[in-house]
């Protein structure tokens, strides 16, 4: 029996399959070229219409472009995403703001009571802002790729300290650094293993 060639069942032809994950990786490397204001809000205007509970968008992102600020975010990134978020055309702080409720009633118009009072609940707040602003950072890092730029996000950072830093007179928290750029010819390297099919799906 003839294998099905990858990817043909999929809507999505296979050069939009390559650029957004086949052929796209995580990388630090990048070339010279600054990444404009105007791309960064093509990215953010297609993936604010990824799904989150209640249309919420607790995503809130820092575009550091000042030496100063660029100063201030290394010395909390871990020893070894230092260098690379010192030289990258573009680094974005991704955070989460756990006072997303009040603009529920303009992004969630049939039921705003409803919404607001659910989160109403500090607690809730928090759990809801840090997984569906995570859910929007990975629709950040894949609007990065559609724009044919590459993405290097990191985790290892001091939260604490970056949270003191850029977000000590509000509500944000952050949950991921993004090195962005444009990505040099040549640069590609070969994919890590991911678990097949069988691995992860069951049938119930």
């Amino acid at each position: 029996m003839p294998m099905t060639p990858p990817g043909s069942a999929l809507r999505l032809d296979t050069v939009a399959q390559d650029l957004l994950f086949r052929q796209a990786h995580s990388t630090h490397v990048f070339t010279d070229e600054p990444v404009t204001d105007e791309t960064v809000q093509a990215v953010y205007d297609l993936v604010k219409y990824g799904p989150t509970a209640f249309n919420q968008q607790p995503l809130r992102v820092v575009l550091v472009r000042s030496h100063e600020a660029r100063r201030k975010l290394v010395g909390h990134m871990a020893r070894g995403n230092r260098e690379k978020t010192a030289r990258s055309p573009l680094v974005a702080i991704l955070a989460g703001d756990r006072d997303f409720h009040t603009e529920l009633p303009e992004q969630f118009p049939l039921f705003p009571e409803a919404a607001t009072r659910f989160y109403s609940d500090p607690a809730i707040r928090e759990r809801s802002a840090e997984f569906n602003g995570a859910l929007q950072v990975a629709y950040f890092i894949i609007g990065v790729r559609a724009a044919g730029l590459a993405a290097g996000p990191m985790s290892g950072f001091d939260a604490i300290g970056i949270n003191k830093e850029f977000f000590a007179e509000s509500a944000h928290f952050v949950l991921a650094v993004v090195n962005i750029g444009w990505p040099p010819e040549g640069a590609r390297h070969s994919r890590g293993p991911r678990l097949d099919f069988e691995q992860v799906f069951t049938t119930a």
